[in-house]
């Protein structure tokens, strides 16, 4: 515990002490100016600038009140000139007394309180491990870009660099592929990499794989990362305040906000792109320190690209509420902070020594100096109160209009009126992605179904219709939604189940959805029965499923096995029982040949 005390001087060590508590009401108040002036913001880019400027502020606020309490502890600062006068005598007449009584000097090092030393140790501690994770960090982005990318391919490149000079970056940026991420995302400060994962070129269509990029090049063009460098120094730093990872999560978030917008205003199809973010959700594996398309909470993107705001207005009016409160504390916190510093600070620093009847005795400060001691603690506390003053008056008038016109609570309420109970987020958002309306879900109802949240989306997925469940419904009634799902997958219309009824007049769901899923058309069911073959539906999903086509039959017919059924015949197939194998065979002098005798030559491998 004696290590940073051997460093630091004990003025220094209580003073940087002081410092990190401060920041505890410090940081609370500019969390909560933030807090306010974010809920009046509506764009996107003016709350990332608060939020940046916060960021600001609380890293500059330490130094600032370090400089300040130096200054207090400081007597020629305290006192003025004539006490600084009266210090430069008094300290010449102890300057004996002083070489003489070292011992007592020296013990008065380790008289300051322990728990400021535990503090300032587990700052340095909690600072010089979150920076081994900053560079372990930087390490394996340094190690992902030597060994784990390769340039992307020519069409993709050029694609990309269109894209690049539609949004006017005339820099040199690199694009290429990276098996290790599932998200397209963005390395370097000064040589930027656009890195396309393999996964998110094959699982996105080529629109949104164009909204993902220009996402990541407006990272590039804001010069996002550099922000992300400073946002990982404040955390690093002052990483014991919830309040500056709070803001910093902010600033990330309102990051994707703005580059969501930009991207929608390169490619124009905002639900497109929400269906990009929601497929690349389960995709996240980029390093912190490298902007990635997924990085913000999922949800919170979706509804704002969706223009769906209502819920988030009423957060802003709690928050309001809620900033105000932490103001008020943080202010109240700080004043008397300041009143405990100072007095501790002050009867640390101001006492002089002097020479008498040969020992060292302590000399209090005269009246006048304590006289403005008073007056400088007294004098920061009307400066925070005055502030924000004017902004808690204004500012929640406006909000409960914003939440009560919001579009998210009319579509809730018209979902549950029709008799569906949402009470998962991510369910409500792909109802409202998917175009599920309060009309669609009537319509089903009408019909005898009654489909949940899930059952809702995968039917709108599949595009299933009220007039198409009414079509099928007359073939089967007792179709349930699952089934119906089945068919509309495979492409079962009304058109193919009266075609294949014409030969199969009992046909159920289960059969149709099993012969659509193999290929089986009425053309290949009328074939057999002109070949005098009357398959039933489970022999026509073999026949299909070994390659029985209406050729090979005719070719077997041919060479002699004009009575094989359809089990033979699948048998036969399935052995690789040939017309040219049947030919062979005879050619080599085997006459009369039966087919599990063919089958057998055949395993024989003998011909």
């Amino acid at each position: 515990m004696s290590t940073v005390a051997n460093w630091i001087s004990p003025e220094v060590l209580r003073t940087l002490g002081w410092t990190l508590l401060h920041f505890i009401w410090q940081g609370a108040g500019l969390a909560a100016l933030f807090a306010v002036g974010a809920a009046v913001c509506r764009s996107a880019s003016a709350r990332y600038a608060l939020a940046v400027g916060a960021l600001v502020l609380m890293l500059v606020s330490p130094v600032i009140t370090f400089t300040w309490l130096r200054a207090q502890t400081n007597p020629a600062v305290q006192t003025g000139a004539e006490g600084a006068t009266t210090w430069a005598g008094t300290s010449t007449r102890n300057a004996t007394a002083l070489s003489g009584s070292r011992a007592p000097l020296a013990g008065s090092r380790t008289e300051q309180p322990m728990g400021m030393l535990w503090l300032v140790e587990a700052w340095f501690l909690g600072v010089l491990l979150l920076s081994l994770r900053t560079a372990g960090g930087l390490f394996l982005i340094e190690r992902m870009r030597r060994k784990e990318v390769r340039p992307v391919a020519a069409e993709l490149y050029a694609r990309c660099m269109a894209l690049q000079r539609r949004m006017g970056l005339d820099r040199v940026i690199r694009y290429c592929e990276c098996h290790r991420l599932d998200a397209p995302a963005v390395l370097g400060w000064f040589r930027p990499v656009v890195l396309l994962p393999v996964r998110a070129l094959t699982g996105l269509t080529e629109e949104q794989i164009e909204a993902v990029i220009a996402h990541e090049l407006a990272h590039i063009r804001r010069f996002d990362c550099f922000v992300n460098l400073f946002q990982i120094a404040a955390e690093t730093l002052l990483f014991y305040h919830p309040a500056v990872w709070w803001v910093s999560q902010r600033i990330r978030a309102e990051r994707e906000h703005c580059c969501d917008d930009e991207a929608i205003a390169i490619c124009g199809d905002a639900v497109n792109y929400a269906r990009a973010l929601t497929l690349m959700e389960e995709w996240r594996t980029a390093p912190a320190l490298m902007m990635a398309a997924n990085r913000s909470p999922l949800g919170e993107r979706v509804v704002r690209l969706l223009g769906w705001n209502g819920a988030a207005s009423r957060i802003r009016v709690a928050g309001l509420a809620g900033s105000f409160v932490c103001l008020a504390g943080a202010l109240l916190a700080g004043n008397a902070f300041l009143g405990v510093a100072q007095a501790a600070l002050g009867a640390r620093a101001t006492p002089k020594q002097k020479q008498e009847n040969g020992s060292v005795i302590v000399v209090r400060p005269e009246p006048a100096s304590a006289k403005e001691r008073t007056a400088q603690a007294a004098k920061p506390a009307p400066a925070p109160t005055a502030q924000p003053a004017p902004k808690p008056q204004a500012n929640p008038a406006s909000e409960p209009q914003t939440a009560s016109d919001g579009k998210k609570q009319s579509y809730m309420d018209a979902i549950a009126a029709a008799g569906i109970k949402i009470t998962d987020v991510d369910e409500l958002i792909a109802l409202k992605i998917q175009g599920v309306t309060p009309e669609y879900i009537k319509g089903m109802h009408d019909l005898g179904l009654q489909p949940n949240a899930e059952e809702l989306i995968g039917m709108k997925v599949q595009g299933i219709t009220p007039e198409y469940v009414r079509e099928m419904r007359k073939f089967d009634s007792n179709a349930s939604i699952d089934e119906l799902i089945g068919m509309k997958v495979q492409g079962i219309t009304p058109e193919y189940i009266n075609e294949m009824r014409k030969y199969y007049p009992n046909l159920n769901v289960e059969d149709s959805i099993g012969m659509k899923v193999q290929g089986v058309t009425p053309e290949y069911v009328r074939e057999f029965h002109d070949l005098a073959l009357q398959p039933s539906a489970e022999d026509l999903i073999g026949m299909k499923v070994q390659g029985v086509t209406p050729e090979y039959v005719k070719s077997m017919q041919a060479a002699g096995f004009k009575d094989l059924d359809c089990d033979e015949l699948i048998g036969a197939k399935v052995q690789g029982v040939t017309p040219e194998f049947i030919e062979k065979a005879r050619k080599h002098g085997f006459q009369n040949l039966t087919l599990d005798k063919l089958i057998a030559l055949k395993h024989a491998d003998i011909l």
